[in-house]
């Protein structure tokens, strides 16, 4: 397995661990205020980003630069955002709320340099 898939893993499995424990603290507490950020972790961090390393994993083009990009800017926006769509949540909007963009624009980065890759690969396989 490319060492990149092994990395979009090693990310993806501790946001799932952090999300699986955020989740049955919410559970015990009966405290769900926070749901949408660890709904958000779980779904940026832990499905998003196996399922990247999946693709690399499988797909029979080079791991190049952009891959590599793609790693950092998705699994960045992921780990970024929970924490700070927590805070928001918690009553700081007008702390937060500037910021959110910043997340959100590296998920997007992220996405779009993974699209690039499915596009190459597919071209590739043709």
């Amino acid at each position: 397995m490319p060492r990149i898939s092994i990395w979009f893993f090693a990310i993806a499995v501790l946001c799932a661990l952090t999300g699986m424990v955020w989740g049955s603290i919410m559970g015990a507490t009966q405290d769900h205020l926070l749901y949408p950020a660890h709904a958000h972790l779980n779904l940026l961090g832990w499905v998003t980003l196996s399922i990247m390393g999946g693709f690399y994993a499988i797909a029979a083009a080079p791991i190049g630069r952009l891959a590599w990009a793609n790693l950092i800017l998705s699994a960045s926006g992921a780990i970024v955002m929970a924490p700070m769509l927590a805070y928001l949540l918690n009553g700081h909007e007008a702390q937060m709320g500037p910021f959110m963009p910043i997340p959100e624009g590296l998920s997007i980065a992220g996405m779009l340099c993974f699209g690039i890759n499915v596009v190459r690969a597919g071209r590739k396989a043709a």
